[in-house]
Parts: C-alpha cells; structure tokens; sequence
C-alpha cells in the first residue's frame, strides 16, 4: 500500500508481517532513497558484524568505520553509491554475482572509474568478457600478480630491476619484518627502511665510539667480555671473603665461626664428595684470615674452577707473580669494567649487528635509502587506481548481496517468508533436531549473561544448547526456538544433533530451558503436568529419606547389639501409643467425615452431571494457565533474542501462531498396526483380572438399570422418573382434593349464611 500522506516527498510501500506494518522495499528507487526513510520506521538500526550467516567480505564492507556494528548512515551510504555507480537500480534487486561492464553507469563519477577500473581488472587477469564479477575481484593476489607497483605502499623484490635493491628489500625484510603485498609477495614499507637506515647509523655510531674509547673500554683488550663474565661470577663470593677477613680482625674469637665449618663437612662426609659441590660452595671462598689477603691458592674446590677463569684472564696480567691481592686491589679491577658496562648499555642497532660493522659501514657508504624510498613513492602514485579496484570488488559484492540485506534489515521478509520458498534470516544459523522435532530456528549465542537477562522478555519457549563439531574442532552456543510439541523431555543435559547452514553436524546438549508456553493445549495440561512432577519429586524424596534412615537406624541397631550388650530395652509406654492412635483415630474420622460429605451431595446427581462438575474444575484449575498461554502466544517476540546478540531491533518480531507452526517440525507415522516381538507383554493375571472387571461392570450395570438394586439404595433412571411420576399424579390429586373440600365448604358456609337471613326475617 502506497503512503498517500507522506511529506518528505517520496511515497512507500508498506506491508505487515508478524502484526506490524512494515516500510516495503520493492524496487531500485526505494534502495535509492533509503536516506529519507525516518529511522523509526526501520525494522533494524544496527546489527553485528559477527555471527551472521552471511558473507563476511560483504559486511566488512558495510561497515565502514569497523567497529563491528552495521548502523543506518552506513546502510544509506552503501545504496546511494551502489545506485550511482549501476544503470538499472531494479537489477539490484536480482542479486547477481556479476555485472555486465554495459550495466556500470559511466555518466556518474563513481560509475565511470569503477568501468575503468573494471577493464584493469579483467586486462591484469588475461580475460576478454564484458561481465565481471566476484570471482574476479575477490582474489587480489591474482589481479596484481604481475604488477611491480599497485598502491599499497609496499614493494618487494619484484618492484626493482637492480639486483644489489632486490638484495637489500630481502634483507630490509628479514631484519625488520615484512607486510604482504597486494600481489601476494612478503615486501617492506617506507616505515621498514627508515628503520633499518637508521640502526645501521646508530650500530656504526655506537662501534665507532668503542674505537675512540678503546684502551678505557676494552682493559683487557678481546678478553675483556669474558674477563667481566668470570668477574662477576665470582664477585659476591670475593666480597663475602672479605667482610669474614674483616670480622676476624674486630675479633679473632669468631675465627672458628666464619671459617670452614668441619661439622657441615663431617654431615656429607659419607656421601660421594663429588656431587656434594652445592653444599660445599656455601663454605668460604678460602681460609679467612686477619691478613685480609685473597690467596690464589688453596681455593674452596668447590670455586676452584671459576677461580681460575678470573686469574688467567684478569689476575695474572695485573698482579703476575703475587700469591694473593688486597680488597682495594679487588674493587680497582672491579672498577676498570665500568666503561665497558657503559659502553655495552649504550648499544644501538641490534637488528644490523649480525651484518657485521664492516658490512654496516660499507651499506651506509652505498646510501641506497633515497632509492628504495623512491620506488615507494612509485607504488603510492597508484593508489588511486588500486582503490579503484577495491572498489570494483565492493560493487560486485554489494550487487549481489545488498537486497538480502535489506530483506534482513529494513524488513524482515527473510524471516517470515516460506522456508520452502528459500525464506531463511541472516541470523538463523540452522537446524537443531532433538526429542522428535526439528527446530528450524535457531540463533547463535555469543554472550550467555546477556541472554540469561534478556531471554525471558521473548515469550517463547528457548532452549540454549552447547554444540561442538569434531570435524571442525569448534565449540559454540545456539538457542533454538521451539512451537511444538511435547516439553516433558526437554532438560538439560538432553542430547540432540545440529546442522548448520552448510550441512556440518554438530553434537549438542541442552544446558539451558527458558520455559514459556508452546500452545494453549499444553497450557491446558500445564498445572496437573507440575503438579505431577512435583508430587513424584516428593514420592522420591521422601522414598530416598526414609531408605537413608531405614539403613542408618539398621546401621545403628547392629553397632548398638555389638557395641552395648548390658543394656536395658525400654518398657512399653501405653500412654505414649494410646496418644498416637487417638490422633490418628480422629484424622481417619475426618477424613471419613468428609468423604461422607462428598458422596451426601453427589449421591443426587445423575452421571453427566458428575462429569459437568469434574469438566468445570478442570476449567476452573485451567483456565488461568490457558489464557497466560493466550496472552504469551499472541506476544512472542524475537526481538529480545536478537538484541541479547547485539542487534538493536527497532520493532517488534512477532512469532504467531500460526507463523510459529513453521518453526518447529514433530514427528509424524503413518497408522499402521505393528508387530513387535519385543513389545512388553501384558501379564495373563492382568487379563483375567480386566476380563473380571469388566463382567462385574457389566452385571453392576444390568442390575442398575433394570431396578434390582432399588432396595441397596441404588435406583435406576427409570424407577427414579416413575416415583417422580407417581409423586407428580399424588401431588395432583391431592390439590384436586384440597380444591374440592375448599368449595364444599363455601357452599355449606352459603347455606348457613342463607338460614341466617331468613332466621332474622
């Protein structure tokens, strides 16, 4: 239906689906106007990039910003170029994979560098055709595969003829990382080249310095690295000596404390010595003595080795032919390592060290960063014409998937359209299959706490299921609908199978049951299926209890008898038992009482009036469950769902009745009278004991009706309509009687008047 009153100027179709009126996108002039349709009007204002059933490329490609929403002014943004840049707007209603070159509208700026651009695609490929479509654009690496540049600001191997270039972009790379190419090569960016000219100055700058300061740096000349390692692999176990010498000096009682402990040593003295270096190390680095004197000989044996390493390096150049050292003497060869420490922290362009200072020098000296930078230029020159063809690929994708999107989106015909008619939303992931049923709807989860929040606003039935595919070796979460049939089973830990779009399986198990009502028929039975369950949860419970307490107290019987053989049984206590029976006594009486109530007032009643007055307590218990069912069928809304995902549904999702028949599939067998050799058979008591039952209603019921139990207080209908008969005819005498007496008495009253007056004449 046309909107006749609209004052924005183009006038739009509506429809309803679900019980709500919907805008009705038709043709390629409402694709053109999406901007001036009012928001409030739009089915959907934003949904997920993520989770949908649809093209992932093609939802990059709306969004974007990135942020993982597709909004409305980006929905708007994508129909106004894409019914620019095509000649017959309705064509995009068809979705095409492909677009003739001839259908691109060249009068339109867009139009025009998307033909261009097209042309380049299908040259850089090799094909001659007049159609492009996504197959052709979709693969980027094919249609730059030949391209030394392509707008992308990165080059490689292939961007230079020069092969000393061509070396360094590999070694550019391999030293600072590379990016991937449009043609699909590893190549490397201005940022990568800055970085590598820059290490190899800061690595030549930092040896060049190590060069100057040579003889400060390098104390020990090549062995000065080495010299500095055994150094401080031995420095605190020096400075530990050294502070014993000193405590030694303050006092010389404390010799025997500081010194080598000959109990520790006798501890491991029956162990093999040799393995026993960890604890032979804790003792001193040598004898401590008052001299305060580090002795090149008779070192613990445990040091012994890392020792040595500091006297050939270190000891023997500065002290050679001295038997021992000072602790200033320690602390000045300490001290002569620390330009060397310095100059090591200081150091710069690690990723270059490995070429080699005189490779490093001899690159800075051929200075071929103006180069290589020029070549990035060259390739940013073409992104112009490199977006171009991306922008082909958005044509082609949005060609083909952008009315899809639209019926997912401004309007939800996807969803409420026949499955068999190729009906099925973005948002459906696939089937669910459990107890009998095919549920055709069924929603990805992504956030469980929002859906525990949100699921009950739905009114629907939900069943939150955790899947997992061995084939794909994938977990995830669905929530299926379910509008029909039983929901006895329906528990969680119940296992089912679901499908997804593309035929995977996936084992499922419910984990979740939102329980809302399915159909007015299960409302109905509702109240007494609780009332069932709640009544065999107590049966149960209390089964377990008194089993529990039965085998305790039989436990503790034993454990008494064997435990305490000299004690004394109880007397009966006849007041305690006689208490006990009297109250059980008047609970029968009530009961009986009650009971006797009951049949005093149906014992008038004819047998449909019984089964009117059974009919309307069931209504009576019913009738709240039934129109709360009603109410929550005709409001079933998937809106709630969506929006648990992230959707921001703009209006209600109606899930009616008879729309949610579609939903949900229930098993159907045809009537067929089956053997089954392994039926359970029914007992031959069972039978007799039905045939008897059966005799004895039979007799009761001939003798009822033909009055023989008239004298047990039990009158059939028969004798009960000629006694009213009777009691009818004597009533009607009776008042005969009593009219004709009445005139009598008038008459004789008449007379008497009649004497009276002549009398007094």
């Amino acid at each position: 239906m046309k909107d006749k009153k609209n004052t924005n100027g183009y006038q739009w179709d509506y429809c309803s689906l679900g019980g709500v009126v919907r805008v009705n996108i038709t043709s390629g002039e409402d694709i053109a106007h999406l901007g001036e349709l009012d928001q409030k009007l739009w089915t959907v204002l934003s949904c997920p990039v993520k989770g949908l059933e649809f093209d992932s490329d093609t939802l990059k490609l709306l969004d974007t910003d990135g942020d993982g929403k597709i909004r409305v002014p980006e929905v708007v943004a994508a129909a106004e170029w894409l019914t620019a840049a095509v000649k017959d707007k309705d064509s995009i209603l068809k979705g095409e994979s492909s677009i003739a070159l001839d259908a691109i509208n060249t009068e339109s700026e867009i139009g025009k560098a998307l033909h261009e651009s097209a042309k380049q695609i299908l040259a850089n490929l090799g094909k001659e055709k007049d159609c492009i479509g996504i197959e052709d654009t979709s693969d980027s690496v094919a249609i730059f595969k030949d391209t030394k540049f392509n707008g992308d600001g990165i080059i490689t191997v292939k961007s230079s003829d020069d092969e000393a270039e061509q070396k360094l972009i590999e070694t550019i790379g391999a030293k600072t990382g590379t990016s991937t190419d449009r043609n699909g090569e590893p190549g490397i960016t201005a940022e990568n080249i800055e970085t590598f000219y820059a290490a190899l100055a800061d690595y030549a700058a930092w040896q060049d310095a190590a060069e100057a300061g040579k003889k400060e740096i390098f104390p020990y000349g090549d062995d000065t690295e080495a010299a500095l390692a055994a150094v401080d692999a031995i420095k605190d176990k020096v400075a530990d000596y050294f502070m014993r010498c000193k405590l030694i000096g303050f006092d010389e009682d404390v010799k025997g404390a500081v010194d080598v402990n000959a109990e520790k040593i006798g501890a491991i003295s029956d162990k093999n010595l040799a393995t026993q270096a960890e604890e032979i190390a804790v003792h001193p680095l040598a004898r401590p003595r008052k001299s305060a004197e580090l002795p090149f000989e008779g070192i613990n044996p445990a040091w012994q080795a890392a020792f040595a390493s500091v006297k050939a390096l270190v000891l023997d150049k500065d002290f050679a032919g001295k038997d021992g050292i000072t602790e200033d003497e320690w602390n000045a060869i300490v001290a002569k390592f620390a330009a060397f420490t310095a100059w090591k922290a200081d150091k710069k362009g690690d990723i270059v060290e490995d070429l080699g200072i005189d490779a490093v020098k001899a690159e800075l000296k051929a200075d071929r960063k103006a180069a290589l930078l020029g070549l990035v230029e060259k390739d940013v020159e073409l992104k112009e014409e490199a977006e171009g063809i991306d922008a082909v690929n958005k044509l082609t994708h949005l060609y083909r998937d952008f009315a899809q999107f639209l019926r997912n989106y401004v309007i939800f015909t996807d969803f409420y359209a026949p499955r068999k008619d190729g009906g099925i939303a973005v948002f459906d992931a696939g089937e669910l299959y459990i107890d009998q049923r095919c549920c055709n709807l069924c929603v990805r989860v992504e956030d469980m706490g929002k859906h525990a929040d949100m699921a009950g606003l739905s009114g629907m039935f939900l069943i939150y299921c955790a899947c997992t595919s061995k084939t794909k070796a994938e977990t995830m979460n669905i929530v299926a609908v379910m509008t029909a049939g039983s929901i006895r089973a329906l528990r969680p830990g119940k296992n089912g199978v679901f499908y997804d779009r593309e035929g995977g399986d996936w084992d499922a198990t419910i984990i979740k049951v939102v329980d809302n009502p399915i159909s007015v028929r299960q409302a109905f039975w509702n109240p007494y299926r609780k009332l069932g369950n709640f009544i065999t949860d107590k049966i149960n419970k209390s089964a377990a209890e008194k089993e529990a307490a039965s085998t305790s107290g039989l436990l503790n019987s034993a454990d008494k008898v064997t435990t305490d053989k000299t004690a004394v049984k109880q007397p009966f206590d006849i007041a305690k038992y006689a208490g006990i029976f009297a109250a059980v006594g008047l609970a029968l009486g009530a009961l009986g009482a009650a009971l006797a109530g009951i049949v005093a007032v149906l014992k008038g009643l004819a047998w449909w009036q019984f089964l009117l007055i059974i009919l309307a307590i069931m209504l009576i218990i019913s009738a709240p469950s039934c129109f709360i069912a009603w109410s929550k069928l005709r409001k079933r809304n998937l809106g709630p769902v969506l929006n648990a995902n992230g959707w921001a549904v703009n209006s209600n999702v109606i899930v009616n009745n008879a729309f949610g028949k579609t939903l949900t599939s229930v098993a159907k067998y045809p009537k067929m009278n089956l053997d089954d050799p392994y039926a359970k058979k029914t007992p031959a008591w069972v039978k007799w004991l039905i045939g008897l039952l059966l005799v004895l209603a039979a007799a009761f019921c001939a003798l009822f009706f033909s009055g023989r139990l008239a004298d047990y207080g039990l009158k059939s209908p028969k004798q009960k309509k000629a006694e009213a008969a009777a009691q009818a005819k004597a009533d009607s005498i009776a008042r005969a009687d009593s009219i004709a007496a009445a005139a009598a008495l008038e008459e004789v009253v008449a007379e008497e008047a009649t004497v009276a007056e002549e009398v007094a004449e």
